[in-house]
Formats: structure tokens, sequence, C-alpha cells
């Protein structure tokens, strides 16, 4: 669900290959008075109600102030088995860290105008062995590759501009076509497939500080929603996904945090159409997730901050691939893990 999140990690390995309380009064049967109506004891009165308990319910919105920056690290591994029919099983690992600052800079009525730029990312892919790396926070950034190194230096030059209106909902997001021709001068064999990845409304999606968490109306402790979308990956294909939400009230151990669980369900389906981009095109595909396992999202209700979340997921099925003439059937395990924090101060190491 997560965020310019899933669509730049599927970009850049590209580019590298209340409880209700009730109270009850129960009344008991009294014996016969012989005293006299006007020598009975006035009965005490009864004793106040106590008050309502405070309501629980949470927004789940971003909160904004003009010109005070927040800033983001999103990790994502994966870990895959692929099976390819009649060979070995190929072990595939790889991890991307991207560092985001959002800087409010315009507030008219119920619209926020704020800036997303992409401080630092990096990447290491390893394939049967054979390690891809890229950190540009490091002093000597280096990828290995020319190519790939443009390709980086361009993308943390890139930023968005995103609009929220009512409800905090994202309305707009500028920027799309700036960073189409950055990327494309980088790797021109890529632009095509990223015209058809970074849609307005993909990135619409991505552009969320809080990771597909806001609700739209306030939730309560124990009260659950759900949530169904499509990432539309172009020729890669696309998944459905459907997000079950609980809200769990209090974090147990930062009280001061309200605790969010979601389970995420994934099907893929394979593209319809040209492999634009791409070497290889997916004519088959049956993948799904297997035993949804709870994530979490930890928030601040003072800050509006999407602290901390982690979600895992774990897919398998199987794909046909087509490579010119050659149809090749291939079995495919996947876990994924992603995390976001957010906080007051960047998270680049200090140099």
């Amino acid at each position: 669900m997560t965020a310019l999140r899933n669509v730049l990690s599927v970009a850049v390995v590209l580019a590298a290959s209340v409880g209700l309380g009730v109270g009850f009064a129960f009344a008991q049967d009294k014996k016969p008075d012989d005293k006299k109506p006007e020598d009975k004891k006035p009965e005490d009165p009864k004793p106040p109600m106590p008050p309502a308990p405070a309501s629980d319910k949470q927004k789940f919105e971003p909160k904004f102030e003009l010109n005070k920056a927040f800033f983001q690290v999103v990790t994502t591994d994966v870990e895959q088995t692929v099976k390819v029919q009649g060979g070995n099983d190929l072990k595939l690992k790889h991890s991307q860290t991207f560092y985001f600052k959002w800087t409010p800079t315009k507030q008219e009525a119920d619209k926020w105008t704020v800036q997303l730029a992409i401080e630092g990312v990096k990447l290491r892919v390893d394939v049967a062995g054979t390690p891809v790396n890229y950190d540009s926070t490091a002093e000597n950034a280096n990828a290995q590759n020319p190519g790939l190194n443009e390709f980086f230096k361009n993308l943390l030059t890139s930023s968005f501009t995103v609009t929220f209106g009512k409800g905090m909902a994202v309305e707009k997001v500028e920027g799309q076509d700036a960073l189409l021709r950055n990327l494309g001068t980088a790797n021109q064999q890529m632009e095509a497939l990223l015209k058809k990845i970074l849609t307005p409304e993909s990135l619409k999606e991505m552009s969320d500080p809080l990771a597909g968490l806001t609700p739209g109306t306030e939730k309560g402790p124990g009260e659950k929603w759900t949530k169904t979308t499509t990432l539309k990956l172009g020729p890669i294909g696309e998944y459905d996904r459907s997000y079950a939400f609980e809200h769990k009230g209090k974090d147990k151990e930062k009280a001061d945090l309200e605790r969010v669980e979601v389970k995420a369900t994934l099907t893929y389906k394979p593209p319809q159409g040209d492999a634009d981009g791409l070497l290889f095109r997916i004519t088959r595909g049956d993948l799904s997730t297997q035993n949804p396992k709870a994530g979490y999202y930890l928030f601040d209700p003072k800050t509006g901050w999407l602290t901390k979340s982690e979600m895992e997921v774990t897919m398998s099925g199987s794909l046909e691939v087509a490579v010119g003439t050659t149809t090749t059937s291939v079995q495919l395990f996947q876990k994924q893990t992603t995390t976001v924090e957010t906080k007051g101060e960047t998270f680049l190491p200090k140099k």
C-alpha cells in the first residue's frame, strides 16, 4: 500500500535488470414498614451518573504547518525464489530505501500545497550471488554502471508538487513530465515503460504521507474498514489489492500513538498488450497472497504523522514468460516487507 514508493521501487529494480459499559441497578423486595409515613426518613439522593467517556475516535489525517518540513524513510526488502522449468532455483534479494522530504508551502482555505523531494536512495540487488549496489548517501556513490549512476542522479533532482484538498485527500500531483524527461535521458529504453507506470492516478495514490491509512471518516477502537485498489504497472501487469484495517486504540508500548492493524490481499493479473520497454512478455500469471499477515500503523494524532508502519506480504504462484518465440513456465515465491518512518529531521546519515 504503501507509496511514490512501490512504483519508484519497480522503476529502480528495472533500471538495474470503545468499549460500551452498561450499569444495572437491582431493586430488592422491602419488608412492610410499621412506621407512619411522617416518621420515615427521607431516602438518600441517588448518586449522579458518571460522565460519558471522551470519544476515542480519530480522523487519521495528515497535519501540516506552513514551511515546517517533515521527513520519511521508506524501505522495501524483497526475497524471491524463481524456479524455471527444467532448471535450478534462482534466489534473488533486493532492498530499496528512499529518503523523502515534505515541505508545506501554501494554504488556501482547506487546500494545502506541499513540495515532495527525494533526498536520497539506496539500492541493493543480489541475483544469484551477483550484487548491484548504489547508495547516494555515501561519499563515493557508485552503481558500477555509468548509465545507472546517471539514472539515480536524475532521480534525486526530481521533485513533486502535491495538492491536498477536502479531508486531506490528494487532489493532484505535478512533476510527472519533468521526472519522465529526467529518467528518460538516462535510460531511453525505460521511457515508454515509465510513462505507463507513472500515471497521474498512480502518483496521486503514492504521494500520500500516511501510506493509504486515511479511512475518510473518524474511527474508534474496534472499528474496521476496507479499501480496494488496483496498481497498474503497464507491460508488467497489475495487482488487485484489498486492505482490511482495524483501529486497535492506544499502542501498548507507546500510549501517545494510535495503532491500526492491516491485512493485505493481492492478486496478480498479466498485462494486456505489448511489452513496451521490456525484453520479455508475461503471457499468463496466477500469483496471489498466501496466509496474509497483519501489519501495523502507528499514528501520532498530535503531529498527524505516520510515526512507523510495517507490512509483510507473501505471494506465490506461476507465470509464463515469453522471450522472442520461446515461452517458459516459472514458479515464483516472493516475500516483501515494507517499513515507513516519519520524524521532524532528515533520516540521511550525518556526514
